[in-house]
C-alpha cells in the first residue's frame, strides 16, 4: 500500500492498515481520489456504487450534528452522555483515510486547537480521533478527570489496537470513545474501580473472539486548554497475559492510587515541571497549515437530546 503517501502515511487500525490525511482540509485532490479507490475496491457494490455517487445530479443532505448543549442543572454522567452521544453522530470513519493528522507528541493547547477544527468540520472519526475530541468537550466538567487507556489484542494470528477516554468521578469509572463495536467505546460512570472497567472491555473483547494482550494506562489530563505539557499515553503498560487476573487487579489498583495522589498534591512546581520537561521526548512539529474557509455550519439547529443515545446501526457512507 505504498499510493498517496505524499499525502498521508499508513497507520493501523484494528489491524487494518489505512492512511492518514496529512495535506489539511479541503482534502486536496490525490486524497480524494484514494478514497474513491478504497470504496471502489472494498464495497460490495464497488464501481457501480462509485459511479452512481459521483454522477449524481443531486444528493440528500447529510445532517451536521450539534454540538452539546447542557443547563447549568445537569448532572455530570447527563453531561458525559451528551459528550458520547456527539461523537456516536458524528459516526465512525469507514473511508480508509483518517481526516485529521494526530501526533502524539504535539503539547496539549495544539491537540485541543485540532479538536475545535473537528468540531467545525463535523467528519466521521476514528478512535484516537475521538479521545482527542472527548478531552476537549469535557475540559470545563468540574471533578472529572480523564485518561487514555490503549488496547492490544490478538486475533487469528493478528494484533489489533484500539483506545477510549477513560474518566473518574465520585468514585466511579468510566469512559467514551468510537469503535466499530458498541461494547468497545461508551461505558458509563458506574464502575467502583478501574480493574471493574477493564474487565469489562476485557469481557466485551471476548464475545468478539479476542484476546487482551496489553494494556497501556496514562496519567490525568490537563483541564487547561492552554497547557504546553504532552500527554503521558502510557504511564503503565500492563501485560495482561503475563500478570494474570490477581496481578493486574493490584497493577491498576496502583495506578489508580498514583492518579489520586497526583490529584491530592496540587499542580507540579515550576522547578518539577521544568525536571519533566527536561526528560519529557521531544515534541512533534504542528501539523500542517490549514486553509482558510467559509464557515458552513447551518443555524437554528436543535441541540441533541441529553436523554436518549442513538442506535449505532444506522451508520451512513458520507463522501
Amino acid at each position: 500500500m505504498s499510493e498517496g503517501l505524499h499525502n498521508g502515511g499508513v497507520d493501523e487500525d484494528g489491524g487494518v492498515p489505512f492512511f492518514v490525511n496529512r495535506g489539511g482540509l479541503p482534502v486536496d485532490e490525490p486524497t480524494w481520489e484514494r478514497m474513491w479507490g478504497y470504496v471502489a475496491r472494498t464495497h460490495p457494490d464497488g464501481e457501480k456504487l462509485v459511479k452512481s455517487i459521483r454522477t449524481a445530479e443531486e444528493l440528500p443532505r447529510v445532517p451536521v450534528p450539534s454540538l452539546p448543549v447542557v443547563g447549568p442543572g445537569v448532572s455530570v454522567p447527563e453531561r458525559v452522555e451528551a459528550v458520547q452521544r456527539y461523537i456516536r453522530d458524528l459516526q465512525y470513519n469507514h473511508t480508509g483515510t483518517q481526516f485529521f493528522e494526530i501526533k502524539k507528541t504535539r503539547p496539549f493547547t495544539g491537540l485541543m486547537d485540532l479538536a475545535k477544527e473537528m468540531t467545525k468540520e463535523a467528519l466521521p472519526i476514528k478512535c484516537l480521533e475521538a479521545v482527542i475530541l472527548a478531552i476537549y468537550l469535557t475540559n470545563n466538567i468540574s471533578g472529572l478527570e480523564r485518561f487514555p487507556i490503549s488496547f492490544k489484542t490478538q486475533f487469528s494470528g493478528g494484533c489489533f489496537r484500539h483506545i477510549v477516554l477513560g474518566l473518574h468521578w465520585g468514585g466511579h469509572f468510566g469512559a467514551v470513545g468510537i469503535s466499530r463495536r458498541e461494547d468497545l467505546m461508551y461505558k458509563p460512570l458506574r464502575y467502583r474501580t478501574l480493574s471493574d472497567l477493564m474487565a469489562d472491555f476485557q469481557e466485551a473483547y471476548g464475545r468478539c473472539w479476542h484476546t487482551l494482550r496489553k494494556v497501556k494506562i496514562g496519567p490525568y489530563v490537563s483541564h487547561d486548554p492552554h497547557s504546553v505539557e504532552q500527554i503521558d499515553w502510557k504511564h503503565s503498560v500492563l501485560d495482561v497475559q503475563e500478570l494474570g487476573v490477581e496481578a493486574l487487579r493490584r497493577e491498576l489498583e496502583r495506578h489508580s492510587r498514583e492518579m489520586r495522589l497526583r490529584i491530592s498534591k496540587g499542580p507540579p512546581s515550576p522547578k518539577e515541571r521544568k525536571r519533566d520537561i527536561t526528560h519529557s521526548p521531544q515534541r512533534g512539529q504542528s501539523s500542517p497549515h490549514r486553509r482558510e474557509r467559509p464557515d458552513r455550519r447551518p443555524s437554528g439547529e436543535k441541540p441533541a437530546d441529553p436523554n436518549s443515545l442513538p442506535d449505532l446501526g444506522g451508520y451512513q457512507i458520507r463522501v
